[in-house]
């Protein structure tokens, strides 16, 4: 078992500048594509990430004129690249790597891609691709597809006619050295509406096997051949060298190829490659489009603990390997469709004249991690047929408390297992509430780094893309943590950073994420610390939770959810330390910034605390439990005068209540729960004044007294004008936090602060005279750009600006009442505890919820 971070080697995710769009749809493996054309960062198994790129994946054009007396031959891979060897070998070496680039140009808007090679390496000919994937928000289904489609067009501006072909290279390979390991097989094939191409089998040392697709669409002018297997070394029966001098010579492959069947087995040491040509006349000022695809089929996701699960896709195109000819097929006659549903949901955004261009672009852009960001979607929580545990323990398992018709009722909870550390039964394990809404369940990584699903103090900034794009998958993750907050998990686990030990999960506590080697059922891989003790989890979980039930207005979630929240919420009630109703940290790093320590009551921590108790009283209106409304409106309305008074300095809040060095900094983070309160529909935390003076504060200080504004917001700024560099965090810029931070601005009207201080996140990470992070935009970067942890959630925050650029009806049309001021507190009601019996309208049983009811 590795360990879920690695800050002593770069093997994961090594840096690179010239990352692109990735390939396929979410959650059945990724691949992704630079913008030189190179093919790399494979993420066909869970976890795993290859990030060298596969040199011999490529597309070449061929191009005739004068009856042959004419010729090009070029792979449309422009500059330099590495690891090539001589041109007499009879590997890749011997291709023509003649394209400079200096006529070609890439665009990025993701899921599309664009690549124009102007001249090159033709003058007479104008080649453009485009790269289109199946990313379609709210299309559960053609959303979760691993395929892509590279549309080329050429435009002949000569004055005769041109033979072109254009050939796409695969090697069977799932990235890294796999292609070596013996007993692949290539075979070709003849599919439905002319698509034909190669398959190319791949076995896995331990994991399911894979199966690429790779085809072209033959069309009336469009001739489409095939050669199923070539070798990349002397003594294969057909080498590279061979295969680019027959294309050279002829521009097509025989025919007769389709009728090979199967190669024989890779042996080890040896590598199979398939190639597909498609060849066309252009006629002189003619046009001519030709679509190739590529498509994997991996059904089964195994982790490293031996659950295997078939991935979402299954659901509609069934579990064979042999799915990628339908696949193919399937993106290579429906692409077009795709473009009308991406083009339909972009551009009121890239058409709004109000918007900055550079956040057109960004707002798309950041999207690549919910496909490259290790992203795991699989049909439901029912394990394939031969999957194999090597888990040792279950959880333990915990009474749960219920009302059942005026009855209080004990029933277990546990995280996924019955008493007998067997599987629940699949409804248990569902994450959606009714069938319709059954989307499966989602994974996604911290970042490629940090090996952990679903960090949930991460996702706390990332939930705003999921939320406005696949609500239904944002729903189902917070079902997940809803469960895990009444579990426990009583093994023990050593904590790194203090070196004691305790249990991996209490009844309570929101987890830190759903684990690495056996996600779902062994939570908490995080182990610097014990996140149990944190104070910033459960608030967030409270506050994702209305967030999300006032913005889809599902009140059956609210109330499925509901004793998790009262759960949540009474779990802190420990670390209210002196009975003020507002809680404390504990002189560790017990938040998300976890090497950055707090003292006493802090901005961030009190924050979201306070504006966790506003929401869990609204929500405690919505769903008719008055009491727990009236105690936790009493907490709140105690717990902000002493948050006030003990922070508030006049123009910002003090970092925390200590008497450190740096609890009077300025952190940028200080209204995370403000953020929410305002993305929520709920009423301010504090007074505008307060809150615009903060901001500005920030603004000032952690943006425009940092490089002048152009890498984003520092974490944390002394008064006196200098960063804050009480340990690594603290002087970093978080990307994630910097958009998050913009956001606030935007909902205080402060959009003039909001762009100017995200636009330092696309100066630093995106422009041209940036540090080249993009499409692998990492959590953070030193004033100086250094980064750490490449390929990183939190910059899916950025959706949260557009969240409040563009608030959802079902918020805007929220009564006019303000739901606080329909709270009434009585001083003499008893302050009760627990989970009561809601109002008749949400049923004493919480139907298709998470818990089963007697």
């Amino acid at each position: 078992m590795r360990a879920p971070i690695d800050p002593f080697t770069r093997e994961r995710c090594k840096p690179s500048a010239s990352q692109g769009v990735p390939l396929g749809g979410m959650g059945s493996g990724s691949i992704s594509r630079g913008f030189r054309g190179e093919f790399k960062h494979f993420q066909i198994l869970p976890g795993t990430c290859e990030t060298s790129p596969i040199m011999s994946n490529q597309f070449s054009i061929f191009i005739s004129r004068d009856g042959g007396n004419k010729k090009y031959a070029s792979v449309l891979s422009p500059g330099e690249h590495e690891g090539l060897g001589k041109a007499s070998d009879h590997g890749i070496s011997s291709w023509g790597w003649n394209l400079s680039g200096q006529h070609s140009t890439y665009h990025a808007l993701f899921p599309r891609a664009w690549t124009v090679y102007d001249g090159e390496p033709d003058p007479e000919l104008k080649v453009s691709c485009r790269q289109i994937s199946p990313f379609i928000p709210h299309d559960y289904s053609e959303s979760s597809l691993p395929t892509s489609v590279f549309v080329y067009t050429l435009v002949n501006t000569g004055k005769e006619r041109a033979q072109v072909s254009l050939l796409f290279t695969w090697t069977n390979s799932i990235g890294g050295v796999s292609h070596l390991s013996g007993d692949h097989v290539n075979e070709p094939f003849i599919g439905e509406d002319g698509v034909s191409g190669v398959l190319l089998h791949h076995k896995t040392k331990e994991n399911p096997p894979v199966t690429f697709a790779v085809a072209a669409c033959e069309t009336q002018n469009v001739s489409v051949t095939v050669l199923p297997c070539f070798g990349l070394t002397e003594g294969s029966c057909v080498t590279a060298k061979d295969m680019w001098g027959k294309m050279v010579q002829d521009g097509h492959f025989d025919r007769e190829s389709f009728s090979k069947g199967p190669s024989m087995p890779s042996s080890p040491g040896e590598t199979h490659c398939a190639a597909v040509s498609a060849s066309a006349w252009v006629e002189p000022h003619g046009k001519c489009t030709v679509a190739f695809s590529v498509a994997w089929s991996s059904p089964q996701v195994k982790f490293m603990k031996g659950m295997s699960y078939y991935r979402r896709y299954t659901r509609f195109y069934g579990t064979s390997e042999r799915a990628a000819v339908d696949l193919v097929h399937h993106s290579l006659t429906n692409y077009k469709l795709w473009e009308e549903e991406i083009e339909k949901w972009q551009n009121p955004i890239l058409n709004d004249d109000k918007l900055p261009e550079w956040y057109k672009f960004t707002l798309f852009n950041e999207l690549y991690f919910l496909v490259a960001g290790g992203t795991v979607w699989i049909d439901s929580g029912v394990p394939s047929s031969d999957s194999v545990s090597t888990r040792t323990a279950g959880p333990e398992v915990t009474k749960v408390k219920s009302i059942n018709n005026g009855v209080q009722v004990e029933q277990t909870a546990c995280n996924g297992y019955g008493e007998d550390n067997q599987l629940s039964s699949p409804d248990k394990l569902s994450g959606s509430s009714t069938d319709g809404d059954d989307v499966g369940r989602f994974l996604y990584l911290e970042g490629v780094e940090y090996v952990m699903w679903c960090t949930y103090d991460v996702h706390f900034y990332a939930s705003f893309a999921l939320l406005a794009l696949f609500p239904k998958i944002e729903l189902s993750i917070q079902r997940e943590f809803a469960k895990a907050v009444l579990c426990e998990d009583g093994r023990k686990v050593k904590f790194l950073a203090e070196g004691n030990w305790g249990i991996r999960k209490p009844r309570g506590a929101i987890p830190h994420d759903l684990g690495m080697h056996d996600p779902w059922h062994e939570m908490n891989a995080y182990n610097i610390h014990d996140t149990s003790k944190w104070k910033d989890l459960n608030p967030k979980f409270v506050l994702q939770v209305y967030r999300d039930f006032a913005a889809t207005g599902d009140f059956s979630f609210a109330t499925e959810v509901w004793p998790s929240v009262c759960a949540a919420m009474e779990y802190m009630d420990q670390f209210d330390h002196d009975n003020d109703c507002l809680i404390e940290n504990d002189g560790f790093p017990d938040q998300t910034y976890d090497t950055w320590t707090v003292h006493g009551i802090s901005a961030y921590c009190g924050g979201l605390w306070l504006a966790a108790l506003q929401a869990a009283a609204a929500m405690a209106m919505h769903v008719g439990d008055y009491a727990f409304a009236e105690k936790y409106k009493g907490k709140l309305i105690k717990a902000k005068t002493v948050y006030e008074e003990k922070l508030w300095n006049g123009s910002y809040f003090n970092y925390d209540s200590g008497s450190s060095s740096n609890s009077k900094s300025i952190q940028a983070d200080q209204l995370a729960g403000q953020w929410y309160m305002a993305s929520s529909g709920l009423p301010d935390l504090f007074d505008g004044v307060k809150i615009k003076s903060a901001l500005q504060k920030i603004y000032d200080f952690n943006v425009m007294k940092v490089r002048g504004g152009r890498i984003g917001a520092v974490n944390g700024m002394h008064p006196n004008g200098k960063v804050d560099d009480t340990c690594m965090q603290s002087r970093e810029i978080w990307t994630g936090v910097t958009y998050g931070v913009a956001a606030t601005m935007l909902h205080a009207g402060m959009e003039e602060q909001a762009f100017t201080t995200a636009e330092g996140i696309f100066t630093a990470g995106w422009s041209e005279d940036g540090y080249g992070y993009s499409f692998q935009t990492p959590e953070g970067w030193t004033t100086d750009g250094h980064f750490r942890s490449l390929i990183y959630m939190r910059p899916l925050s950025i959706w949260g600006m557009q969240w409040a650029l563009s608030m959802p009806k079902t918020i805007l049309d929220a009564p006019q009442v303000n739901i606080m001021d329909r709270i009434q507190v009585n001083p003499h009601t008893p302050q009760e505890t627990g989970v009561r019996k809601i109002v008749k309208k949400a049923k004493c049983c919480f139907n298709n919820s998470i818990f089963s009811c007697s």
